[in-house]
């Protein structure tokens, strides 16, 4: 009955008919000889394999490459292509199935599906700047690609990364940063001696040479200190110079300039007088002039220079008391010899007991310190001819001399009188009766006094106490 139904369904049956008659039969022939009557025939299909398990390959083996085809027959395992065998396709680590995981044995000794193996891979990795990186295997499964910066760059993220096999890098992509700052190197410290009368000497230098590790790229450097061919006083001075470069990465160096001022031992100022020096008093080139008091003389050189041996020229000269020559033509050859040395208190009295003149004497006998310290003379014509004095400490002066005193500063013999001549010769005040010193001490302190014996008188304050 099977076969009946097999055979039955492989058959197609073709009708083709004619006009109605009735047919004559030829028992098992299958044709009619009448053309004239309906024909009927049949036509047989390609008969189709009869459906066998225990053929051992019904399908064409399976041969995956780059995988395996694990395979379940109903016949047992050593059937891997019978009919209705299932097998379950997977691909070699490092490959991906594309298709079906599962195919069967059809009837039409075809499997159900197709699948192939692909090799796995990752993207290609974009480079980074201001680096590279290397890899072992390409795109390819476990390939390790590993990352390097330039030259002054350091890495910062993963130094390497490995192809997985979803087909992704492991961690994440570094960046090369510069870090390390720029290359820096500053002239040598130097020395240099002042210059003559001069406690500053002019200092030049190149400037650093300066390269960065990076690119190369320098934005500014800035210096710290005078600039080069500046005057440097005596001493150390510390120059730093800075570099900065893109990354805003900074190196520093610094140098030393030291001026040295050649100088001569303190020279100590004559007794009895003073010094005035350029410059700074002992440096080389500096000159130191001497000076005496009112009252006395210079004997010696007027002039000493603080050589480069740091020596100072000549020797010292002495302040010796001024010796007055009374033994002059004129009263100007008198005066002369107290310009710009002395000032000159001039008194004049009618005679030697006069009450004002007595009483002046004694004042200023009690304060010849003060009167030593602002350089005051004191002059005294005394009486009427013909035994009229003048006198100068000791020291006699003639009648011609003292008529032309009187005639030059205007004295008269009938009363008492007193001028004050500063060291110009200039008469400067006058008194008609006596002055305690102390006002004349006050008078030459605030209008007569140079500032150089305004210095001596600040240092000297409390000398006549």
């Amino acid at each position: 009955m099977a076969n009946q139904l097999t055979q039955r369904g492989a058959l197609s049956l073709l009708f083709f008919l004619t006009p109605a008659v009735t047919p004559t039969w030829y028992a098992g022939s299958g044709y009619y000889p009448d053309e004239s009557y309906n024909e009927v025939y049949a036509e047989e299909v390609p008969r189709v394999p009869a459906l066998d398990y225990r053929v051992p390959r019904w399908c064409y083996t399976l041969n995956i490459q780059d995988g395996e085809a694990t395979c379940y027959s109903p016949r047992g395992g050593n059937y891997h292509s019978s009919l209705g065998t299932r097998c379950e396709l997977s691909c070699d680590r490092g490959f991906r199935l594309i298709g079906r995981r599962s195919v069967q044995c059809l009837p039409s000794r075809r499997w159900s599906g197709t699948a192939y193996c692909r090799q796995m891979r990752c993207h290609a990795l974009p480079f980074i700047t201001s680096g590279t990186y290397t890899c072992t295997n390409g795109v390819l499964l476990d390939s390790r690609c590993d990352y390097s910066c330039s030259s002054g760059y350091h890495l910062e993220g993963d130094r390497s990364r490995i192809c997985m096999e979803d087909g992704r890098w492991s961690g994440g992509e570094p960046v090369c940063v510069d870090i390390d700052p720029p290359k820096i190197r500053c002239p040598h410290s130097r020395e240099k001696m002042a210059e003559p009368e001069k406690l500053t000497a002019r200092v030049y230098w190149d400037p650093p040479l300066v390269k960065d590790s990076a690119d190369g790229t320098i934005t500014r450097v800035t210096l710290r200190g005078p600039e080069p061919g500046s005057q440097f006083p005596e001493g150390e001075h510390v120059i730093r110079y800075t570099a900065y470069d893109r990354a805003y990465n900074r190196a520093s160096c610094k140098f030393i300039v030291k001026v040295q001022v050649r100088r001569c031992p303190t020279l100590k100022p004559p007794q009895h007088g003073y010094l005035t020096c350029t410059s700074a008093g002992d440096n080389y080139g500096a000159t130191c002039e001497y000076h005496c008091d009112g009252g006395y003389d210079r004997q010696g050189t007027p002039s000493r220079v603080c050589q480069s041996s740091r020596q100072w020229s000549g020797s010292p000269p002495i302040c010796t008391p001024m010796k007055i020559n009374v033994n002059v033509n004129s009263a100007a050859g008198l005066l002369d010899q107290f310009y710009e040395k002395q000032r000159l208190l001039i008194i004049s009295a009618p005679d030697p007991s006069n009450r004002y003149y007595k009483m002046q004497i004694s004042m200023l006998q009690q304060s010849t310190c003060g009167l030593d310290l602002r350089h005051v003379t004191i002059i005294e014509l005394v009486g009427q001819p013909p035994q009229e004095v003048g006198r100068i400490r000791e020291q006699q002066l003639s009648a011609n001399i003292i008529e032309e005193l009187r005639q030059f500063q205007r004295l008269t013999r009938s009363y008492f009188n007193m001028v004050l001549i500063d060291k110009q010769g200039i008469d400067r005040d006058r008194y008609m009766e006596p002055v305690t010193p102390e006002e004349i001490f006050t008078f030459i302190d605030d209008y007569l006094l140079s500032n150089q014996e305004l210095t001596q008188r600040q240092e000297q304050r409390d000398i006549c106490e």
